[in-house]
C-alpha cells in the first residue's frame, strides 16, 4: 500500500540546494505562507491559529531540523518535506483550521531494549512533526504550570539530574524504603476519550482537541496494512511526552494531596516512605490510581524495598562510611558503557587511532554529561584508564612488526631499552598495552589527541 503526503507533492529540486530552501524559509516564503504575523489570544479559541503563526512555524520547523530523524511513510526527508510545502501548505493550513486535516499514518520502528524486548516507536511524517511540534510550543506554556511540581520528565527547565537529587533528598530525610512503580506499555494504553476529557479541562479551543485526537486516530503502518487503535499515543512525535505528563497528572495531584513524598519521570515514579508496610499500602493506592486511568503496573518490574537497593534513572544510592548518601552510576549502566566502548575500540576496525578517538568522543561526552552526578570518583579514573588501554593496544595492533614497534616508540622519546623490550613482545599487545608503553602513550599524550577525560 502506498501512502500518499496531505497534498500531492509537486515537482522540485528534491533533495538539492538545501542552503537555497533555508535562506527561502528565512524570508517566510514556505511554510507560513497565508498565515497572520501576529499571535491571536489563545483565551478567545484562537489557539490553533496561535499555533500556525509565521513565528511559531518557522520555529517548529528549525526544532525539528535540529532532531534530525528519519522520513515518516511519505519517504520524505526535511529538506524535501520544505520543497513540498512551499506549494502544499496554503491548502494544509486552511484543511487545518476547517476540521478537515488527516494525518498520515505513522512508520513503526523498533528499538531494542537494553534490558530485553523492544520499544515502539512511530514516526510521524515531517509535515506532521512540525505541526505537533508548533502544537506543543502553544500548549506546553498552557499546560505545564499546572503539572505537579514532582514531576520532572520532558518539561521545560527540568531534567533527570533534578529528579535524582529530589529522589536522593528524599532518602536523606529519613524515607528508606522506595514504592517503585513501572508501568507496563504506558504509551501504548492511554486512553483517549480520557486523555481529551483531561486536556478539555485547559483547552478550550475545539479546533486544537480536534487536531490532537486526529494525530491519536492517525494509525500506525505495519507492513502493507493501517492498524488503527482506539487508544495509545505513539512514542515518536513531539506531542507524546506532553500527552503522558497530562495523564499521570491525575495520580501526582492525589499523591501530592496524601502529603507523599516522590519523583516521577515520564513513566517512571518513586514514592519514599519510612516503612515497608507504609510502602505496601502506597503501592495498592497506585494500582488501584493506575488502574482508574486504564494503565497496568508492571509487576515484575515494580516493588517496595530499601531504597538502597532500586535503581531510578540511571542511577543508585548507597550511604558511605560517614553516613551520607552518595549517588552513584549502577552496575547496569556500567556494563552498557563498557560493552558500547568495546564496540567502538575493536582493533580490526581499518581505523586509525585518530578516527577511533573521534568515534569515541561524542559517546563520552554524552556518558559523562549525563552520568557526572555520580559521586564514584574511584571508579571514573579506572573507566578512564581501561579506555586508554584499549584505544593502546589498538596503535600497538596497527604497527603490527616489531621492528615499526622500535621506530615508532622511539620517535616519541623513549629509550632504545624501552623501545627493544616493547618491540621484543610485539605479539602481546594486550599485555605491552598495559605495560612499558604506558610511559609513552601518556595521559597527556591523549589529551592532545582529543580524548575526553570522564574525571
Amino acid at each position: 500500500m502506498k501512502i500518499q503526503p496531505a497534498v500531492q507533492q509537486m515537482p522540485g529540486n528534491s533533495g538539492r540546494e538545501s542552503t537555497k530552501r533555508g535562506e527561502s524559509l528565512a524570508r517566510g516564503s514556505s511554510v507560513e505562507a497565508g498565515c497572520p504575523r501576529h499571535d491571536p489570544n489563545p483565551t478567545d479559541g484562537g489557539l490553533l491559529q496561535a499555533a500556525l503563526t509565521r513565528e511559531n512555524l518557522l520555529l517548529a520547523l528549525k526544532r525539528v531540523r535540529s532532531n534530525k530523524g528519519v522520513a515518516g511513510v511519505d519517504g520524505l526527508t526535511i529538506d524535501e518535506t520544505v520543497e513540498h510545502l512551499k506549494t502544499a501548505w496554503p491548502l494544509i493550513r486552511r484543511q487545518l483550521l476547517a476540521g478537515e486535516y488527516r494525518p498520515a499514518p505513522v512508520r513503526r520502528v523498533l528499538i531494542p531494549k537494553p534490558g530485553g524486548g523492544e520499544r515502539k516507536l512511530g514516526i510521524p511524517t515531517v509535515t506532521d512533526r512540525v505541526i505537533q511540534q508548533a502544537l506543543l510550543q502553544v500548549l506546553q506554556p498552557l499546560l505545564d504550570p499546572g503539572f505537579s511540581e514532582h514531576s520532572y520528565g520532558f518539561r521545560p527547565g527540568r531534567n533527570a539530574h533534578q529528579a535524582v537529587l529530589a529522589a536522593q533528598q528524599h532518602i536523606h530525610s529519613g524515607c528508606g524504603i522506595v514504592v517503585d512503580v513501572d508501568l507496563e506499555q504506558f504509551f501504548d494504553c492511554v486512553q483517549h476519550d480520557l486523555l481529551i476529557a483531561r486536556l478539555s479541562r485547559t483547552v478550550t479551543d475545539r479546533g486544537v482537541l480536534r487536531l490532537i485526537r486526529a494525530y491519536l486516530n492517525c494509525g500506525t503502518l505495519i507492513g502493507q496494512d493501517i492498524v488503527v487503535d482506539r487508544q495509545g499515543t505513539p512514542q515518536g512525535g513531539p506531542l507524546s511526552p506532553l500527552l503522558a505528563n497530562v495523564v499521570l497528572d491525575e495520580v501526582d495531584k492525589e499523591l501530592e494531596r496524601r502529603g507523599h513524598r516522590f519523583v516521577r519521570y515520564a513513566d517512571d515514579a518513586n514514592v519514599y516512605v519510612r516503612s515497608p508496610k507504609a510502602g505496601l499500602r502506597v503501592m495498592a493506592l497506585l494500582r488501584r490510581l493506575y488502574g482508574r486511568l486504564g494503565l497496568r503496573v508492571n509487576e515484575g518490574k515494580s516493588a517496595v524495598g530499601s531504597a538502597f537497593g532500586r535503581k531510578f534513572l540511571g542511577y543508585g544510592f548507597w550511604l558511605s562510611a560517614q553516613g551520607k548518601i552518595r549517588r552513584w552510576a549502577t552496575t547496569k549502566a556500567l556494563q552498557t558503557f563498557k560493552q558500547r566502548i568495546r564496540g567502538l575500540t575493536k582493533r580490526n576496525g581499518g581505523r586509525s587511532l585518530e578516527q577511533v578517538i573521534e568515534g569515541l568522543r561524542p559517546y563520552l561526552l554524552g556518558w559523562k554529561a549525563y552520568f557526572c552526578l555520580s559521586q564514584t570518583t574511584a571508579m571514573w579514573r579506572r573507566l578512564d584508564g581501561w579506555i586508554r588501554r584499549r584505544l593502546r593496544a589498538i596503535q600497538l595492533k596497527q604497527w603490527r612488526t616489531g621492528r615499526t614497534i622500535y621506530r615508532e616508540v622511539r620517535k616519541m622519546g623513549a629509550s632504545p631499552k624501552l623501545a627493544a623490550q616493547t618491540a621484543a613482545q610485539s605479539h602481546r599487545v594486550w599485555h605491552n598495552s598495559a605495560g612499558l608503553i604506558h610511559g609513552v602513550l601518556t595521559v597527556a599524550w591523549f589529551d592532545r589527541m582529543g580524548l575526553p577525560r570522564l574525571i
